[in-house]
């Protein structure tokens, strides 16, 4: 699908953006887990969510949805392999996570998922599962999908450091350590997302984290995840792109909806400010991104440890007074497409100059939206590059953009919510 996008001159409004998808995938897999029933509140509307949904279905969970939200009711017995393949389509959080949790569900398991989901490399969970006890392949060393998984009721406990900053690495390996012979210690040397232990530790399983340095160490107890109310709060990598929006345009005032506000989900916040965004929280965890005039920066993958930011981040350097710095983002190769190169040809086809080296690259801004090229961009299926785009060509000077309609895998509205403030 070729989606025109054209520039605005004014925006003004309020955007709620949809339930948090990192949230929604770990609430469904935790009540399917859990014996009885629990209520999901605000789920993510995408079709990665979706994904995980069907598959909790297949291995045994029952799903009823009405008007207050989802219902899921975790089978008394515990979840069973499923005859038929878990097909992940394009969420990587889905293959990642659910490798960990069949992990401990005797029987064999097959996890399938699209092209592109099939190029992304699962070895960094396959090597811990394997060293739990599960057997774990897939296609080449890289051990790409499709993903075949024996689990086994009882896993060995594990003390792992993780190589690559990840949480759904740290994920997979926190939903096996359920079923361990004993506590398992995670060690990473760069703190991510803890919505996973977070969330294990609401459903009154024993987890402990200590920050160590800029990394964390967290042990988990074995035990089974209670059933519960669970309200999934709003996406702040979702509410990235508006709050960059409202920034860069230069006659804009958006409010965002409340967020959740973890420190690791909300780095693309410090590094805004650190570049002269406006962009004010309020007591309630709502946003509101006025137009500011914006300078160069240097952004580090720590600062923004899922790297999924980066992309929009990249389109506000683009409208920044001097040389942007974007280091240490190799993880953005191996996302729904090539991220670091989609990024750089996205900021080149708004007029900026801007190159690579090794995993570093660099973007010289433009001094302000208004100066962006009219653009036409495939972003590869990617709906993060879909956004990033729409969000230059709203507040520059319009763009085309092919692939647009994968942006159902994560924010189905969201063209219709950016229309919203026009």
């Amino acid at each position: 699908m070729i989606r025109h996008v054209a520039g605005a001159t004014r925006l003004r409004g309020r955007v709620r953006v949809p339930g948090d998808k990192s949230f929604s995938h770990r609430a469904l897999m935790l009540s399917a887990l859990a014996s009885g029933r629990s209520l999901l509140e605000g789920l993510s509307p995408g079709e990665d969510v979706a994904a995980t949904a069907r598959i909790v279905t297949q291995l045994g969970a029952r799903l009823d949805r009405d008007q207050s939200g989802l219902t899921v009711v975790g089978p008394d017995e515990g979840l069973r392999s499923s005859e038929s393949a878990l097909d992940c389509e394009n969420s990587g959080t889905s293959m990642r996570l659910l490798s960990g949790l069949v992990a401990g569900i005797d029987g064999e398991h097959l996890l399938i998922g699209d092209v592109s989901l099939s190029r992304r490399p699962m070895d960094r969970v396959a090597i811990p599962l394997r060293r739990m006890g599960a057997t774990v392949s897939g296609e080449g060393p890289a051990v790409h999908a499709p993903l075949r998984v024996t689990g086994r009721a009882q896993l060995r406990a594990i003390d792992y450091e993780v190589p690559v900053p990840s949480a759904q690495v740290k994920s997979a390996i926190l939903l096996a350590g359920l079923v361990g012979d004993g506590p398992s210690t995670i060690v990473e040397a760069v703190r991510t997302r803890s919505t996973t232990e977070d969330m294990l530790r609401t459903a009154g399983v024993l987890v402990h984290s200590d920050d160590v340095g800029a990394g964390r160490r967290v042990r988990l107890v074995p035990g089974r995840p209670s059933s519960r109310r669970w309200r999934v709060p709003g996406d702040p990598s979702q509410a990235a792109f508006f709050a960059v929006l409202g920034a860069l345009h230069p006659d804009a005032r958006i409010e965002i909806s409340p967020i959740d506000h973890a420190p690791e989900r909300v780095g693309f916040l410090e590094v805004l400010r650190r570049m002269g965004a406006d962009v004010q929280v309020r007591a309630d965890g709502s946003l509101l991104a006025v137009s500011s005039g914006l300078r160069a920066t240097i952004v580090d993958a720590t600062d923004v440890p899922s790297v999924d930011e980066v992309p929009i981040l990249a389109v506000a350097a683009a409208a920044a007074e001097g040389v942007s710095t974007f280091c240490g983002m190799a993880e953005l190769r191996v996302k729904e497409s090539d991220r670091f190169e989609g990024t750089i040809t996205l900021v080149r086809a708004l007029g900026c100059e801007a190159w690579s080296e090794g995993n570093d690259f660099f973007v010289v801004g433009l001094g302000s939206a208004g100066k962006f090229r009219s653009f036409s961009l495939n972003v590869q299926l990617d709906h993060r590059m879909v956004m990033s785009g729409a969000v230059a060509a709203v507040a520059g000077n319009g763009g085309q953009i092919e692939g647009a309609d994968s942006i159902t895998s994560s924010y189905p509205a969201f063209f219709e919510d950016l229309e919203l403030l026009l």
